[in-house]
């Protein structure tokens, strides 16, 4: 049972019941009052206020057809009114419209993607219908847009397939929608150092990516420059937070960047929907007390950092990243990222790409560095966030319990 693109009430190949069951004791389903059937294409169709008489068929008390009220074949019909059909449709149609203008904000303004240029639309099965947005926006936009669809990778930073690969080298334009992050690939990083822009959008949602790039965009930029700026210039961090973080970071020659949302650079690339300023550490020691974990979700795992690398972990879901990071040898649980929120319409989900823009939080990173300004090469990249931060970067603080100050 489904609603057709007229919005009629299609029942899919109804079972005959014993001679005489549709009209011994049948009751009309809730709604459909005065409605009539008629055959299209081997269905049924019902419209509301037709004649019950279609054209040159019997009348439908003629016809063998079950109740709405026998139980096995209740699943056959639904009422046109039903509220749960109508609610269902309606906030189908409810997500794909607001997610119009943040397609659009993506392309036009994130992207700027001009006319007769090359756009592929990266993507795996659970997330085409972001993608096809995508990809037909760009078409909007006049450029020359692809969508390819790949099987879903096992782990955040592992590589896409070779001719994924080679169609991301090729590209002006790339963004890839997926359920596994490939920001920190080689991938990524080639078509981005032939001078590719694009972003990487792992784990995105409709509903998501409406909200958050739903923003003051000129107020989130500036944060996100003023912590890259703080980022570049200090030497060390540090992290604290009520719940027992308390990390100390060397920041030494690394260089701070900021996930702004401009990427209409040659070479730009970011991670979208955006908000924050980040950096490679050269190294760390202390603890860390995640409430969200990459791939995992929402926990509550004490994590200790030892020399650079995350030397033990404690609860479940500290376990279950730990077991993830260290399958990929020492250089898996390397200390490969320091991160700060900027977005004030996150909010916490479990959802990691969301809950790392969270204004006001911090997050650290695991695994692979060489895409950000580090040195370790590894497929993959896990990321945790600590909510209720304070953060200090050099001699100034930038979080206080979870307030931005900066």
């Amino acid at each position: 049972m489904a609603l057709d693109e007229r919005g009629d009430v299609v029942v899919g190949r109804v079972a005959p019941g014993p001679p005489g069951e549709a009209h011994a004791d049948a009751q009309p389903a809730a709604g459909v009052v005065g409605a009539a059937v008629e055959d299209h294409r081997d269905r049924l169709v019902a419209r509301l206020g037709e004649g019950l008489q279609p054209p040159d068929e019997a009348p439908l008390r003629a016809l063998a057809v079950a109740p709405p009220a026998v139980r096995s074949r209740a699943h056959d019909v639904v009422a046109v009114d039903d509220p749960l059909v109508h609610a269902a449709h309606a906030s189908t149609v409810r997500r794909m419209t607001d997610l119009a203008p943040a397609v659009r904000t993506v392309i036009e303004r994130c992207l700027a993607v001009k006319p007769g240029e090359n756009v592929v639309v990266v993507v795996d099965s659970t997330l085409q219908d972001v993608g096809e947005a995508l990809r037909a926006e760009a078409q909007r936009a006049q450029a020359d847009a692809v969508l390819t669809v790949m099987q879903a990778r096992g782990e955040h930073g592992e590589e896409p397939p070779a001719p994924v690969a080679e169609a991301l080298a090729a590209s002006d334009v790339f963004i890839a929608p997926t359920s596994r992050s490939l920001s920190h690939t080689h991938a990524r990083k080639r078509a981005t150092e032939r001078g590719a822009r694009g972003a990487t959008m792992p784990t995105v949602t409709a509903d998501m990516l409406a909200r958050l790039m739903a923003i003051d965009f000129d107020t989130m930029r500036a944060r996100s420059r003023a912590v890259a700026d703080l980022l570049d210039a200090a030497g060390r961090a540090h992290i604290g937070c009520p719940r027992g973080t308390d990390l100390e970071l060397d920041l030494s020659g690394r260089r701070g960047m900021a996930d702004d949302g401009d990427l209409t650079a040659p070479g730009a690339f970011g991670n979208l929907p955006c908000g924050e300023g980040f950096v490679s550490p050269l190294s760390g020691e202390g603890t860390v007390v995640a409430q969200s974990l990459a791939s995992i979700g929402l926990g509550d795992a004490l994590l200790t950092v030892r020399g650079g690398r995350l030397a033990e972990a404690s609860g479940p879901e500290g376990e279950e990243l730990y077991r993830r990071l260290i399958a990929h040898g020492e250089a898996g649980t390397n200390l490969a990222e320091l991160g700060v929120g900027t977005n004030e319409n996150a909010t916490l989900t479990g959802n990691v790409l969301e809950d790392e823009k969270i204004l006001g939080t911090v997050h650290v990173a695991f695994g692979a560095s060489a895409g950000i300004g580090g040195t370790v090469s590894v497929p993959v990249h896990l990321d945790v966030v600590v909510t209720d931060a304070s953060l200090t970067i050099g001699d100034t603080q930038v979080l206080d319990a979870g307030r931005y100050v900066l």
